[in-house]
């Protein structure tokens, strides 16, 4: 069976997920007459990027040898120098690429100049796809300049986030929790509202244990500034606590959070409310790649009906929870004919448990 090069560089892209932001995960694999050489992934920004720890394991090695990256090497001076001049000057002798870079500083130059240098180029479309979606977010923020934002939920089978009474106790399994933590940990910001914050007293820490390339960024959403400084959010605060408030919010109760390290963005949107098109606006002037909502029924709405989200991560438990008091997993008004409902495409599941599942789908944006 002849070996799928290919393959192994899109698996060292996955072990860069959650490091590399703002930049892309990267893998990269040197081989030459059938023997791999030299092989790396990108971590971190500002250090060496795949193809060329590759090239330093290869050594003299990587000349006349074949790279096979999971994307198109960059031809730009960042933080590190061009990865093609570096190519070109190792004498490899061919470069497949899962796909072309969709950062306009790139955007096919990478490889029209390694072609111009002598170098074979080719692209692997067979594996693009698989290519863009270990790289999602950066793709998107590419794309588009503003972040990813998905909503993530739990919920009951008929789409219930909480009792009316009693919610002590968990929707989903510990192993569904521990998913969570890994959507946060490929996540560059977490947002929920003032209401969860106060019912839960909650945290919204990456506690993966993996390592990331940038602390999450914690935003609470809070009109009236109503965030209490005794709070875990606060207390656990080290730069990564953002609150999105209103002009119409203290300005006693604004002193007394920056005084304690809590950044306030003032973002005023209609209602009185704040504007989370503003804070996704923001997020991305700050190149944040993805904004991972974990919020409320009102949160969740105003999320998906104000099209600032991009995609849905829900996550079902085996209970039903019933009754017109149980509240729904995205509340407002609603949309009130059937035929105005929001649609989702490229719909997936994910086997969580034996009995959990979840479900990861696009919004469909006229």
């Amino acid at each position: 069976m002849t070996p799928d090069y290919m393959r192994r560089a899109l698996d060292l892209a996955r072990q860069g997920v959650g490091r590399t932001s703002p930049n892309p995960a990267v893998g990269a694999v040197l081989v030459r007459e059938g023997v791999v050489v030299g092989e790396g992934f990108h971590t971190y920004a500002g250090r060496k990027h795949a193809e060329i720890l590759a090239l330093d394991q290869a050594g003299e090695a990587a000349r006349g040898a074949t790279l096979y990256i999971s994307l198109e090497p960059c031809c730009h001076q960042g933080r590190t120098g061009p990865c093609v001049e570096a190519i070109v000057a190792a004498g490899v002798r061919r470069v497949v690429a899962a796909m072309e870079d969709p950062n306009p500083r790139v955007a096919g130059e990478g490889l029209r100049r390694l072609g111009a240098a002598g170098v074979e180029v080719s692209l692997a479309p067979e594996q693009a796809a698989e290519a863009e979606s270990i790289n999602e977010p950066f793709v998107h923020f590419m794309r588009t300049g503003r972040p990813l934002v998905f909503v993530k939920s739990a919920l009951t089978l008929d789409g219930k986030i909480a009792a009316p009474d009693d919610n002590r106790g968990w929707i989903t399994s510990e192993a569904a929790r521990a998913h969570v933590q890994l959507l946060r940990h490929n996540s560059d910001a977490v947002l929920t509202g003032i209401g969860t914050v106060l019912a839960d007293d909650c945290l919204l820490t990456d506690r993966s244990g993996l390592d990331r390339s940038r602390p999450l960024l914690r935003i609470v959403l809070d009109s009236q500034l109503r965030l209490p400084v005794a709070s875990r959010m606060v207390a656990s605060a080290r730069s990564d606590v953002v609150v999105a408030t209103t002009s119409a919010a203290s300005a006693d109760r604004r002193r007394a959070l920056e005084s304690v390290g809590i950044a306030v963005w003032t973002l005023d949107g209609a209602g009185g409310r704040v504007s989370l098109p503003g804070v996704v606006e923001r997020l991305g002037r700050e190149s944040r790649l993805s904004l991972m909502i974990e919020a409320g029924s009102k949160v969740n709405w105003t999320a998906l009906e104000s099209g600032v989200a991009d995609k849905i991560f829900f996550y079902y438990a085996p209970k039903i929870l019933g009754g017109l008091q149980s509240i729904p997993v995205a509340g407002g008004i609603g949309r009130r004919s059937r035929k105005d409902a929001i649609r989702l495409r490229n719909l997936k599941l994910h086997r969580i448990t034996a009995e959990e599942f979840a479900v990861e789908a696009w919004l469909v944006k006229d």
